[in-house]
């Protein structure tokens, strides 16, 4: 046995086999952060689908339970009723959109190609440094190597990252469509148990047999036209807002490109995605849920747009914003769940501040 044969059976794990290693941690850490923050998702839907003023078309206002009050008393109903493990109820097919999915793995070598880009919102560096789902990952690349590409000056721009974010967003909440889907209706079995109706599943796996079975592949892309929405809006809100908010403290303010600027400029970053992207979610989340005759027709919306309308006209503009307190904290507690996600490339100082970022 050769001398470098040896060498590398010596070597730790991570060093031997780099992607496998990246793609198992990446994937842990996602489901660590999946499973810590999944309460607040649970409490967001189940915001967001009650009351709604389509049922009484149907017939189940008068069978609906009463109503949940505000985040704490919804999460502590669900606790209280259904029993504490329920407040995970589809969190499953929420995992699974995490790590079943195409890993894309970049090297350290290809991350210093591309440290003086002006990309330098967390969300998007710590993705670019590990692993990324394929969908996201490939459309995000190609726009950002072959379509776009990088300015005169060697940065890339902000609004060039802002197009190419929203645009491998849509790709990639297009391609999770299905899991999202499963998880919505999961998430509210607990709700139709409580109110009398039957339960429609009896898991994950059977969530998705059925759906196919009734509906077809089609029926497993009910409601993707809000979820890509949603998608856009988020990543337009938080990358555009993170940056400027980061520009104007460093340059405007005694403080330095460190933890504190970082989490005030994700802290504004986070509020101003939910506000744009919370009534994409409630619709997606109420189409996603309508019940649907043995064809897999929705038997509430005709489409996205009547279930907004319906929506407003029925309960108020205000409806559009259920369950957005626990959808803005669940985005900032993946901040502090995936680690510190600053990353070299991702600071830059008020002498050395290029005004290109802010293109």
């Amino acid at each position: 046995m050769s001398a470098p044969e040896d060498e590398e059976k010596l070597l730790p794990l991570v060093q031997r086999w780099p992607r496998a290693s990246k793609f198992l941690l990446s994937g842990c850490a996602a489901t660590v952060a999946e499973l810590a923050t999944f309460p607040l998702d649970l409490t967001k839907t189940r915001l967001q689908i009650q009351g709604e003023a389509a049922l009484a078309r149907l017939g189940d206002g008068a069978r609906e339970s009463a109503p949940y009050r505000g985040m704490v008393r919804t999460a502590l109903g669900i606790a209280q009723e259904e029993g504490f493990l329920k407040l995970w109820q589809g969190v499953t097919p929420a995992i699974y959109r995490h790590i079943v999915s195409v890993p894309y793995v970049r090297g350290q070598d290809n991350l210093k190609e591309n440290e003086d880009d002006c990309l330098i919102h967390p969300s998007q560096k710590s993705k670019c440094n590990t692993v990324y789902s394929g969908g996201r990952m490939v459309t995000y690349e190609h726009l950002r190597e072959v379509v776009f590409g990088k300015g005169e000056d060697k940065h890339y721009p902000l609004w060039k990252s802002v197009i190419g974010g929203m645009m491998a967003g849509v790709v990639g909440q297009f391609l999770a469509n299905p899991t999202d889907l499963v998880k919505v209706q999961m998430q509210m079995e607990g709700k139709r148990k409580l109110e009398g109706k039957p339960l429609r599943f009896r898991g994950v796996h059977h969530a998705f047999a059925k759906i196919l079975a009734e509906g077809g592949v089609r029926g497993l892309w009910a409601g993707w036209v809000p979820n890509i929405q949603r998608a856009a809006l988020v990543n337009m809100g938080d990358l555009t807002t993170y940056d400027t908010v980061k520009h104007y403290l460093v340059l405007n303010t005694p403080l330095e490109d460190n933890i504190m600027t970082h989490g005030l400029s994700s802290l504004c970053s986070g509020l101003v995605a939910s506000i744009l992207g919370t009534p994409a979610d409630v619709i997606k989340s109420r189409i996603m849920n309508q019940p649907r005759d043995k064809q897999g027709r929705g038997l509430l919306y005709k489409s996205s747009t009547d279930c907004l309308v319906q929506a407003v006209q029925g309960e108020g503009f205000m409806s559009l914003y259920k369950g957005f307190l626990p959808s803005w904290l669940r985005m900032q507690s993946d901040w502090i769940t995936q680690g510190h996600p600053m990353r070299p490339g991702t600071t830059f100082s008020k002498e050395e501040s290029n005004p290109a970022c802010l293109a």
